[in-house]
């Protein structure tokens, strides 16, 4: 035994030697060619070689995209089924959406053939699309759709907690499965494990088809887990939907007066677009689990109800990546008058602050309203450093008071809008799996205005003497911490 101790004290520092290089040598290779974002590589082959072996395992682990979905994606048609095959046969002639949502400059309809370019997904008209304002409003309507329907009720939520308004959607979903209705439930595996036991647990005990997305082995990593099914959706009998930022949790439902409440809005949709949010939902479905939804039951015949003209754009690091992130610049370069973002953590990377600074240098107003402190204080520290650079170019920046807004709006010149899931940040750009919802539409944007100019109303704005005014140490603990902005 000291003989084999001694060898090995001989030979460990060459051992050592050997993973360390091989290790931050394999990641430099790998970061090289397959990673797009010359910071990102630069930070994983920086941690590599300065954190020997530490580095390279950490890569393994959080730095590989193990989510090979372009392959396994599914074809539309197939997916969906000749009942989604009519419905998209609603979808807006190229060279007829111009005319259609009476754009006010050309350059609109240039952001129209850029979607159709970025996502490969067609716009619909004749959609209805209503802002619903906190749980107090989408609560309900979401119980009454569930226990109004007659043949098909999906629901995909990044957190479906188990307290009071888990419970309510439960035994909707538990009286849904009772008449017959075809029931189908995905939760994210990190969001269902904020509250024990599990609503995936609870549901499945229930007699309710249920699936987590992308079950963890380090469940207690929860903030900062990546690859995560961020998206909130749910689709009654093929013909209504509702999708936006709200997960299903008590806090959002504050007229019952919950512990930690939490403002937000989400919307109910209906007309031709329903298919396309139905299809986000069959996709993520059947990647979880395997069973293909297709029919009328999931996919009713399109029916155009509104004004609205609308383009589905999933995001996520498979074959949907960079499609909100391209969205969101061809947005602000387009930008004449205003631009409005409501985000809940607001750390976008240089391209999109440069492209904020520009549009505000250029005389367009923007209006950034986030938390004036979020859930996340490293986030909250991260985001700081870079206020000081949209002052500066004209931004204006708005911090609201408690409860925290987990509201996602993004409003350009009194037409155009973005609604849905995404937060301006690297884990919800890049990370993690996103549902947003493009609309062309005066109404619904007038209707967003007047929801961000009551934020405003009750926010503070920011000033750049105030963040000059910071003591040393925090400046310093805020830089640094915007040096994890990529991860966070």
């Amino acid at each position: 035994m000291q003989a084999v101790l001694a060898w090995v004290r001989e030979v460990w520092p060459y051992l050592f030697t050997v993973a360390y290089v091989g290790g931050a040598a394999w990641v430099t290779v790998d970061a090289v060619l397959r990673k797009r974002h010359t910071p990102a590589i630069v930070g994983w082959v920086g941690l590599a070689w300065l954190a020997p072996i530490s580095g390279a395992v950490a890569y393994f682990l959080l730095g590989i995209n193990r989510i090979q979905r372009s392959a396994s994606r599914l074809d539309r048609q197939s997916a969906a089924g000749p009942a989604a095959a009519a419905s998209r046969a609603a979808t807006v002639d190229a060279t007829a959406r111009p005319s259609v949502v009476a754009l006010p400059h050309a350059g609109l309809a240039g952001l129209v053939r850029m979607g159709d370019r970025v996502t490969g997904r067609p716009l619909y008209e004749g959609n209805r699309v209503e802002p619903l304002v906190d749980g107090d409003a989408a609560y309900p309507a979401m119980l009454a759709a569930i226990d109004g329907a007659s043949r098909s009720v999906s629901l995909v939520s990044y957190i479906f907690d188990n307290d009071f308004a888990g419970h309510a959607f439960r035994e909707a979903l538990v009286r849904a499965c009772a008449r017959g209705v075809e029931v189908r439930v995905l939760i994210d595996d990190v969001g269902s494990r904020y509250t024990k036991p599990t609503m995936v647990r609870e549901l499945a005990q229930s007699g309710v088809p249920v699936a987590a997305f992308l079950p963890t082995r380090v469940p207690r990593l929860f903030q900062y887990a990546n690859l995560r099914n961020h998206r909130k959706i749910m689709v009654v009998d093929g013909r209504v939907g509702f999708t936006g930022g709200m997960n299903i949790r008590a806090g959002h439902w504050r007229g019952r007066g919950p512990e930690n409440p939490v403002r937000c809005v989400h919307f109910r949709v209906d007309g031709p677009i329903v298919a396309d949010i139905q299809e986000a939902f069959v996709t993520d479905w059947a990647f979880t689990t395997g069973e293909q939804l297709e029919g009328e039951r999931w996919f009713a015949p399109a029916q155009a109800c509104g004004p609205v003209v609308a383009r589905g754009v999933p995001d996520g690091p498979d074959a949907d990546i960079d499609n909100l992130p391209q969205l969101l610049l061809g947005a602000l370069a387009v930008a004449t008058r205003r631009v409005r973002v409501v985000s809940p953590y607001f750390l976008p990377d240089d391209g999109l602050l440069r492209a904020l600074q520009v549009a505000a240098l250029r005389g367009v107003q923007v209006d950034i309203v986030m938390p004036g402190r979020s859930n996340v204080p490293l986030m909250d520290w991260a985001t700081t450093p870079q206020l000081h650079w949209l002052l500066e170019a004209g931004c204006g920046v708005y911090r609201t008071s408690a409860p925290f807004d987990h509201s996602k709006l993004f409003v350009v010149d009194g037409l155009w809008s973005m609604i849905g899931s995404t937060n301006w940040d690297a884990r919800s750009l890049r990370l993690n799996f996103e549902y947003n919802l493009e609309c062309y539409d005066r109404t619904l944007a007038a209707q967003l205005d007047a929801i961000i100019d009551d934020k405003i109303a009750g926010a503070r704005r920011m000033t750049r003497a105030e963040l000059d005014a910071r003591p040393f140490a925090s400046r310093l603990r805020d830089g640094l911490a915007r040096l994890l902005s990529p991860y966070l």
